[in-house]
Order: structure tokens, then C-alpha cells, then sequence
């Protein structure tokens, strides 16, 4: 009887330290599995921002990035490609469009602080511009830092009627005698430099423009012309749809570059006034789209 209890009690012991070897062992596991999964997400963690880091290294130096190629070249997932896109979309860090994405537009602040930027090179742009406005014309002049250097550059004897929605390019013209000037009006948008709401839409539903010089963020063959406030773009698309031509005077720095809101497709500006140094293959992109392409001199 008592070998009876002493081989129970052995087993009972045995038991005991198996139980005890086993939970140590699934501590130890869980330990490991935890380790082990932090460790995944850091690597997962440093892949998501080597991937971001090259996706923004491409953007800098080709401009538009295809999600099929960075999938290719990164060997994930085109789904993996495009969540990441999104997400740098969601940071500002990029515009997302159809199959890939592009640069952000330049945002260079107010009005009067964009005009200060390369005055020279928008000098440029204005004089190959100014050659559109024809006597007798009715032209609009859409806010923007080029728009107001082609303000500054029309003959002051030009006879013309011009209207705009910015204080600033009205302010120009006011000393040009040959002019009749019309100032749309309403609440100025301080960040635009320009009156955009609903008093200065219903103005424009009134106009019927020869010309219309569009300011623009962005310009892109597929991204068409973009800007970064909603209501900015709204009444871009207006006074461009009211409009018989459009011309956009665009900086070299937004070509192949995006901003948030839609204005208008390529094809619907009648004219593209380019910088010199603008690169061919921007060129051939507008081009084919059925724009026409105009280059400015610098003079010299």
C-alpha cells in the first residue's frame, strides 16, 4: 500500500514538473512570438519608409511615377505601390492620379510674395503673352503672379477693355489710359489675392471674354490644370468655360506637377505660353494633347 502511494505521489511529482516545463516553455514562446512581431513590424516599418523615400526620390527627379513600374523596381504588389501612394497623398506629400501620381505644385504663398519670385522669368512669359490681347478685345485677367507681370507689361496706349478679380492686377492697369478696367467683386480670398466666391461668380456668369488668362498651381498633360483651393479652381472653370480662348502663362517649376482641385483639361486652353528651358517631352505631352505651345525669350 505504501509503494502504492509513494509510485502515485512520484507520478503526481513528475506530472507536476512536466506541467511546469510545459508552461515555461509557451512563456518562453509567447516571449519569443512578441519579440519576433515587433521585430516585423520595424522591418515592415523600414520598408514602408525606404519604399516612401524612393518613391519621393523618383518624384523629384522623373516627375510622374507609375504604381506598375515601382512595383516592378520595388518587386511588391502594385496594390502595396498604391496604398502607399495614398497615404502620401493623405500626407501632402504627392497628388495621386490615374496609375501613379505627381509632384505637389509649388505653393510659394501669398500674391504679392509669388510676385517677387524669378520676376525675370515671368517678365518672359508676359511679354510672349501681351501678343494675344488685340485692340478692341475683352480680356480677363485671372489672379496669379504671371498673370500680374502680363498686367504690368500691356502698352498703355492698348485700347481693351480688362477685367479682373484681383486688386493687385487692377491696381497695375489703373495708369494705363487706353483701357476700360472692370473689377469683379466680393469677399477677397486672402490666400488667392482674389475675389473667388459666389458675388464674383455671379459677376463672371455675366462676361463673355475674348481671351481668358488662367492663373494656374499646376499643369499637367493628363492632370490637365490644377490649383490648391476648391473655390479658386470653381471659378477658374467658369470664367474659362464663359470664355471664347484661354491662354495660360505657366512657370517651368509647375510643369508635370499637380495641385488638389481640378480646373481645366489641357485641351481646353487654347494656348500654353511656356518658358524657354521647358523640358521636350512636357512640350510634346501638351502638344498632343491638342494644345498649342507657345516658348517665350528671355530677352538678351
Amino acid at each position: 500500500m505504501a509503494a502504492v502511494k509513494a509510485s502515485k505521489r512520484l507520478a503526481c511529482s513528475e506530472r507536476s514538473k512536466v506541467e511546469i516545463a510545459r508552461r515555461e516553455w509557451y512563456s518562453r514562446f509567447h516571449r519569443f512570438m512578441h519579440v519576433y512581431a515587433r521585430f516585423l513590424i520595424m522591418a515592415s516599418d523600414l520598408l514602408l519608409r525606404e519604399r516612401k523615400s524612393l518613391i519621393q526620390d523618383r518624384l523629384g527627379t522623373n516627375g510622374r511615377v507609375l504604381a506598375v513600374d515601382l512595383a516592378r523596381e520595388l518587386n511588391v504588389s502594385e496594390d502595396t505601390i498604391r496604398r502607399d501612394l495614398r497615404e502620401m497623398a493623405a500626407a501632402g506629400l504627392c497628388e495621386r492620379v490615374y496609375g501613379g501620381a505627381l509632384p505637389i505644385a509649388p505653393d510659394a504663398g501669398s500674391l504679392s510674395a509669388r510676385a517677387a519670385l524669378v520676376p525675370e522669368r515671368k517678365a518672359a512669359l508676359a511679354r510672349a503673352s501681351v501678343g494675344f490681347i488685340e485692340r478692341g478685345m475683352t480680356v480677363f485677367l485671372d489672379a496669379g503672379s504671371t498673370n500680374l507681370a502680363i498686367a504690368q507689361a500691356i502698352a498703355p496706349d492698348l485700347s481693351a477693355t480688362i477685367v479682373t478679380n484681383t486688386p493687385l492686377i487692377a491696381t497695375a492697369l489703373m495708369e494705363k489710359p487706353g483701357l476700360d478696367l472692370i473689377l469683379i467683386g466680393g469677399p477677397l480670398d486672402r490666400a488667392v489675392g482674389a475675389a473667388i466666391g459666389a458675388r464674383a461668380q455671379r459677376d463672371a456668369e455675366l462676361l463673355r471674354p475674348d481671351l481668358c488668362l488662367l492663373g494656374s498651381c499646376g499643369a499637367d498633360a493628363e492632370a490637365g490644370l490644377t490649383a490648391f483651393h476648391f473655390e479658386d479652381a470653381e471659378f477658374k472653370r467658369l470664367i474659362a468655360s464663359r470664355s471664347r480662348s484661354v491662354l495660360a502663362a505657366i512657370t517651368s517649376d509647375k510643369l508635370g506637377t499637380a495641385a488638389p482641385h481640378a480646373v481645366i483639361d489641357i485641351d481646353a486652353a487654347s494656348t500654353l505660353v511656356l518658358e524657354a528651358n521647358a523640358p521636350e517631352a512636357q512640350i510634346a505631352a501638351f502638344t498632343a494633347q491638342g494644345a498649342r505651345v507657345v516658348l517665350a525669350r528671355e530677352q538678351g
